[in-house]
């Protein structure tokens, strides 16, 4: 039988209001993260898809220009995107029978933890990812609950399963959902995969009788459609991506062998008994029975995850329903008993996360500071928002050493796309030359003309520069001027010119995905 629904905690809206004023508040620390200089340049450049993402989050990031070029503009998408997870984790508790207070500690659960706290500072695909999960598992197990209104088991034969028009307009809701979420990033769609084949193995399956669900997944289908269409015409650059992943191409990928012990502290490590016991619930409890397959989806995603070398984050977006589902016992058992002693073990545990979740994925410790730290080697993103300037600064002062003829005919070379994005955004303050770069979607917008010269190219190899250049003559070298070991510093600007070949003909030498 599925619990009633108590009414709602309105404190968690308190909660998410304070998460998201916290977030812009420090949304101006440090400086740009590549990806964002990334989705600022791909915006500008509007399509169905891109070599390694759908279209939504340059798009959204291009959108925030309007309200001004700067980190608190592109960031707030991002900060009400978190207050709107907060929101829904209490939401997703309520459905599950939670009262008011296990849904407030299910909605403070979620915004201290570490992942949340990290994707809310930074715009990226995987703040939206994690809000396209947590929408969806609302919308869900609202569905769920309408298609049994508790007079039935999840099997029954009770023309109130799967055929009440109460839960049409959730489906449809649901299918929207999913198809923006799709847009913005693919790995949603394991998601959606996993709870088809969870919904199939335990049920309600009953639920599929109705045609409502076939039609929310006709809107997300419809919605995905565009974006699918262009991979296939550009002859799937994402499977390419995800080969890069699994080897380890990217800066937060990990080995497989610690894609478990890295979700102990995904959440942060005093969390873990909330979403265990929610875990447990999910799997075991027969009250939630009907959102088994809710539990059924997180080793089923776990397994695909390790066998495809996917990163140890991918699971994030699972974990608001994890932790609503356990809130209910644990604030039970911090109302029982020494009631004041447990309490404040459980407060004691959301202030320890929130102090840890907010020193490391914040830029609260000063930047010059931040290389004596062990922040960097946790939080790579910290060290992958600071040097921009130096950089820009560099390749700026050997622009203008050129002479003035060549000055005028000069292109800018980097090697990925981080260091092409700062470029780009620099370049009509400081009269820069155009910017290109072989990295996934700068790829499509070059090669530069045939006949520019010279090129002042940033990160790349002598050997690979040898192969393209005859002349390859180093002229300064990027220092952040902070200590840190990003992946610019100490590397050289050189100045390149006699093209062993033209521009058109060695473009397919330098792009690259990954």
């Amino acid at each position: 039988m599925t619990p009633e629904r108590p009414p709602l905690a309105r404190a968690a809206f308190v909660v998410a209001g304070a998460t998201g004023a916290a977030l812009v508040a420090l949304s101006g620390g440090y400086g740009y993260h590549r990806d964002e200089l990334y989705f600022l340049v791909a915006g500008a450049h509007p399509a169905w898809g891109y070599p390694d993402q759908p279209p939504l989050t340059p798009l959204l990031a291009r959108a925030t220009t309007l309200l001004g070029d700067s980190l608190y503009a592109l960031r707030l998408p991002s900060a009400l995107a978190i207050a709107a997870v907060v929101v829904l984790t209490a939401l997703i508790a309520r459905e599950f029978g939670a009262r008011p207070g296990a849904q407030l500690l299910a909605a403070c659960a979620t915004a201290v933890s570490t992942v949340v706290i990290a994707v809310g500072h930074l715009l990226s695909t995987t703040t939206f990812d994690l809000l396209a999960w947590t929408a969806l598992s609302w919308l869900l197990a609202r569905a769920l609950r309408c298609a049994d209104p508790g007079r039935a088991g999840p099997d029954s034969a009770d023309p109130g399963w799967g055929t009440s028009i109460r839960g049409g307009p959730v489906w449809l809701a649901a299918g929207l959902v999913a198809g923006i979420g799709l847009l913005n990033k693919t790995l949603f769609a394991f998601y959606l995969a996993a709870l088809v084949v969870a919904l199939l193995a335990v049920g309600p399956r009953a639920a599929l009788r109705s045609p409502w669900p076939w039609l929310g997944a006709g809107v997300a289908l419809v919605l995905w459609l565009p974006n699918l269409l262009w991979q296939a015409g550009h002859g799937w650059p994402l499977l390419e991506l995800s080969t890069s992943i699994a080897a380890g191409g990217s800066a937060s990928s990990e080995p497989r062998w610690l894609f478990l012990p890295f979700q102990l502290v995904l959440m942060g490590l005093l969390l873990v008994p909330v979403w265990g016991i929610g875990l447990w619930r999910l799997l075991r409890d027969p009250q939630l029975r009907t959102f088994r397959l809710f539990g059924i989806a997180y080793p089923l995603l776990t397994a695909v995850f390790i066998a495809t070398g996917g990163k140890p984050y991918y699971l994030a977006g699972l974990y608001p329903v994890l932790l609503a589902a356990g809130a209910g016992p644990v604030w039970d058992w911090a109302r029982r008993g020494a009631a004041t002693l447990r309490t404040g073990l459980v407060g004691a545990a959301l202030a320890v996360t929130a102090a840890s979740s907010a020193v490391l994925m914040l830029p609260l410790v000063p930047p010059h500071a931040l290389a004596g730290t062990p922040i960097p080697e946790v939080n790579s993103d910290a060290g992958a928002t600071l040097g921009w300037p130096a950089l820009v600064a560099t390749v700026a002062g050997v622009h203008r050493d050129l002479p003035p003829d060549e000055r005028r005919q000069a292109v800018i070379l980097t090697a990925n796309y981080g260091e092409a994005g700062a470029l780009e955004q620099a370049r009509s303050r400081l009269d820069l030359p155009p910017v290109f770069s072989g990295h996934n979607g700068f790829a499509d917008w070059g090669p530069p003309p045939d006949g520019a010269t010279p090129t002042i190219a940033v990160g790349l190899s002598r050997a690979t520069l040898d192969e393209l250049f005859a002349s390859v003559t180093p002229v300064a070298r990027i220092d952040n001027g902070l200590g840190l070991d990003t992946e610019e510093q100490g590397r050289t600007v050189w100045v390149c010119r006699e093209q062993r070949r033209s521009w058109s003909e060695q473009w397919p030498q330098i792009r690259f995905i990954g």
